[in-house]
């Protein structure tokens, strides 16, 4: 039988006061990226330059920064881009 687990399951405090790092801002990406900040903490995001979804990030009030740079600043990253493209 599989464990459900709920908000209360969760203790949001572990990631306060840590930048979140969420490379690729596709359909995971943003929705995960704007669900964090809007529950208060730091997120950076990184994308491609000059694609849809780099302008998509702009638009929602993210400064999209190179992979790597995002990833030296953060805490915790999470790998949201496609198989293919991670390497």
């Amino acid at each position: 039988m599989a464990k459900i687990y709920y908000d209360k399951d969760g203790d949001l405090n572990l990631l306060k006061g840590k930048k979140i790092a969420v490379i690729g801002y596709g359909i995971q990406g943003r929705a995960q990226s704007l669900n964090l900040r809007d529950s208060g903490l730091d997120v950076i995001v990184s994308e491609l330059p000059n694609t849809p979804n780099f302008e998509q990030a702009k638009k929602d009030g993210f400064n999209p920064l190179p992979a790597d740079e995002a990833a030296k600043l953060a805490d915790v990253v999470q790998i949201l881009t496609q198989d293919h493209v991670q390497r």
